[in-house]
C-alpha cells in the first residue's frame, strides 16, 4: 500500500509504482494518491487531491476531509493487511498511519524524510518507533537516522533524471513568443491554489515595477494543470505587462528564463538543477507564520540553500517579500554579471548532492528487499491486475 497526500507525493508515488511494476509485474499496489498514481496502475481507494493543503491554518480548514481519509486508510489496513506500507512524505498524516500499521504488525517504509533537520528534531525517536526503514532523498539526511540507530537508505533524488530540456534556448523562446531582444523573467507563484492566492498578485506587481524600469523585459508564468487558467489570466490582464501564460513543458519554460522569482518548494530545486539564477519568496497566513517561525531551527527554507548549507539563493520571506525587494534582487541577477555567475556556479553544487540518478529505481529495489520474494509472486486468476 502506498500513501501520498499531495501533488509532489503523488508524482513520486507514480514513479516508484512504475519501477515496481517493471521489477515485479505481479505485484499489487493499492493506496491513496491522485491522478498520476492512478495512471501508473495503483488501485486508489481515496483521491488525495481534496486534502492536498499546506500550513497549519489550511489543515484546520480541511480537517473534516483529512479525518475521513485517516479513517478510510485505517479500515483498508485492517481489511487488506498489505505486506508493506510505503508512506510518501505528508508526515503529520502518514506518521499516524505508520503507528496504526505497526499496531497491526504491518511493515512500514517511509519515503522522503520529514524535515527533522528543520524543526522538531527530537521527533526522530518517535519516527523510529513508528517505522521499519527510512528512505531519504538527500545525502546529508542519512547522518540523522544513523545517529539515532534507525535503518536508513539514501536512494537519491528522482529529479536528477527528470530535469531535462527538449530544445535549444532560442527555439524555446521563439515557441513561447518572446519578442526578439527581450530578456525573459520567470514568475513562479506556485502550483497550489493557496499559493496562487498568496503570491500571484505579488509577482505581478513585481513584474510591473520591473517592466517600468526596463520595457525590454518579458515575463512567463507557468500554470499547473490543477489551477484555474481563466482566473489567472483574468488577474494578469489587470496589469500592463508583457506576460505569457504557459502550460508548456515546465523544464523548457525554466530553461528559457534569464532569471526566475519562485515561491519556495520543489520547483526551486528543479530551477537549481537547470542552473537558472533565482530568487525565492514565500508568504503564508499570519498565524501559520507566527507558529512556524518559532518551530523552525534552520536558517534557510530554500532547498538549494539547505542542501549546500549556505545562502546561494536570496530568500525573501513574509514581510520581506515585497515588489521592491524582489525586483531589486531580480535586476541584480539579470544585470550584475559577477553576481549572476557566482549564483550559477553555486547552483552546480546542488546537483552534486542529489545522487547519480535513478532514485525511483533505487526506491523500488529497496521495497523488494523489505517484502519477501514469496509475497510478490505473480497473481493468478481473477485477482491479477
Amino acid at each position: 500500500m502506498l500513501l501520498a497526500g499531495e501533488a509532489s507525493g503523488d508524482a513520486h508515488g507514480a514513479e516508484v509504482a512504475t519501477q515496481l511494476f517493471q521489477l515485479e509485474p505481479g505485484i499489487r499496489l493499492s493506496g491513496m494518491g491522485s491522478s498520476e498514481m492512478r495512471q501508473a496502475g495503483v488501485e486508489l481507494f481515496f483521491d488525495s487531491s481534496s486534502i492536498a493543503v499546506m500550513g497549519i491554518v489550511e489543515i484546520l480548514k480541511h480537517w473534516g476531509a483529512i479525518k475521513q481519509a485517516m479513517e478510510l486508510v485505517k479500515q483498508q489496513l485492517e481489511t487488506t493487511r498489505p505486506d508493506l506500507l510505503v508512506l510518501i512524505d505528508y508526515p503529520e498524516f502518514n506518521l499516524k498511519m505508520a503507528r496504526h500499521a505497526k499496531s497491526l504488525g504491518i511493515k512500514v517504509l517511509f519515503y522522503i524524510s520529514p524535515q527533522i533537520w528543520a524543526w522538531r528534531p527530537k521527533r526522530i525517536h518517535k519516527i523510529g518507533r513508528s517505522i521499519d526503514h527510512m528512505a531519504v532523498l538527500f545525502k546529508f539526511e542519512e547522518q540523522y537516522y544513523q545517529k539515532a540507530n534507525i535503518p536508513v537508505t539514501f536512494v537519491g533524488h528522482p529529479l536528477v533524471d527528470k530535469v531535462k530540456t527538449s530544445a535549444q534556448l532560442a527555439t524555446k523562446k521563439q515557441r513561447l513568443g518572446v519578442p526578439e531582444g527581450h530578456r525573459l523573467v520567470g514568475l513562479f507563484p506556485g502550483s497550489r491554489n493557496s499559493e496562487i492566492a498568496r503570491h500571484l498578485e505579488l509577482v505581478l506587481e513585481t513584474a510591473a515595477q520591473m517592466q517600468q524600469h526596463n520595457p525590454k523585459l518579458s515575463f512567463v508564468l507557468p500554470v499547473a494543470a490543477a489551477l484555474d487558467y481563466a482566473a489567472i489570466q483574468q488577474t494578469c490582464s489587470r496589469y500592463n505587462i508583457n506576460i505569457i501564460l504557459s502550460r508548456d513543458e515546465l523544464y523548457d519554460v525554466i530553461a528559457s528564463c534569464d532569471a526566475i522569482v519562485s515561491c519556495s518548494g520543489t520547483v526551486t530545486l528543479e530551477i537549481a538543477l537547470l542552473e537558472i539564477p533565482l530568487c525565492i519568496i514565500y508568504r503564508t497566513s499570519w498565524l501559520s507564520y507566527q507558529i512556524m517561525s518559532r518551530l523552525i531551527t534552520i536558517e534557510y527554507i530554500g532547498l538549494a540553500n539547505i542542501i549546500t548549507g549556505q545562502q546561494i539563493v536570496k530568500e525573501l520571506i513574509q514581510d520581506d517579500a515585497t515588489p521592491h525587494n524582489i525586483s531589486q534582487e531580480m535586476f541584480r541577477l539579470l544585470d550584475d554579471a559577477p553576481y549572476r555567475q557566482q549564483v550559477q556556479q553555486d547552483l552546480k553544487k546542488v546537483k552534486q548532492s542529489l545522487g547519480k540518478g535513478e532514485g525511483a529505481r533505487h526506491m523500488a529495489e529497496l521495497v523488494r528487499t523489505l517484502v519477501p520474494a514469496t509475497k510478490i509472486a505473480p497473481l493468478k486468476g481473477p485477482e491479477k491486475l
